[in-house]
């Protein structure tokens, strides 16, 4: 019998500045039986850092032809694809080909900058494409703030995100390897 996905609440204040967004969203948040609690931590992190009315968790981990979150217009067009992980460069071609944006989210730590350094050549000419790391010390502090029913802040000003709950804060910096 298969496993099936573990369904999270999470109440989520966006406060993002640099953006000049500030909203309240109520989500329900499928994580996969094969997902770990950083890698959905970095998903949550994904959809405030892009927040908008429009911006949707898509289907799952493993549909082939959607991204896992993804900001459609009412007409059906891609304007932002978001993965996750180190995609290989045919699935980033694919992407970008399809969407006005594209954002690649990396989080695995020291594995980062091997993945790069091996595909930042091949990656470079993609206009629309926007390659973003999350630092492995981050991750691992926004996996301990998982629960059933979660309460977020996430608050954004100059690059630099705060996500707290009623116990806890954690800094996250992204690196940007290629984009703005």
């Amino acid at each position: 019998m298969a496993l099936k996905a573990t369904v999270f609440k999470v109440s989520l204040q966006i406060a993002d500045m640099d953006r000049a967004y500030y909203s309240d969203h109520q989500l329900m948040l499928a994580q996969h039986p094969s997902e770990t609690d950083d890698r959905m931590m970095v998903r949550l992190l994904a959809f405030a850092m892009n927040a908008s009315e429009s911006l949707a968790f898509s289907k799952g981990m493993n549909v082939d032809d959607e991204p896992e979150l993804w900001d459609k217009t009412l007409s059906g067009e891609i304007d932002l694809w978001i993965e996750f992980g180190q995609s290989d460069e045919k699935w980033i071609r694919k992407a970008c080909g399809r969407a006005k944006a594209v954002q690649l989210i990396t989080y695995a730590g020291r594995s980062v900058p091997i993945w790069w350094k091996q595909n930042e050549a091949a990656l470079a000419r993609y206009n629309n494409l926007t390659v973003t790391n999350i630092p492995e010390d981050a991750v691992k502090a926004m996996g301990q703030m998982v629960g059933k029913n979660m309460a977020l802040q996430i608050n954004i000003c100059e690059g630099q995100i705060w996500i707290s709950d009623a116990n806890d804060s954690v800094l996250v910096e992204p690196e940007i390897l290629k984009g703005e």
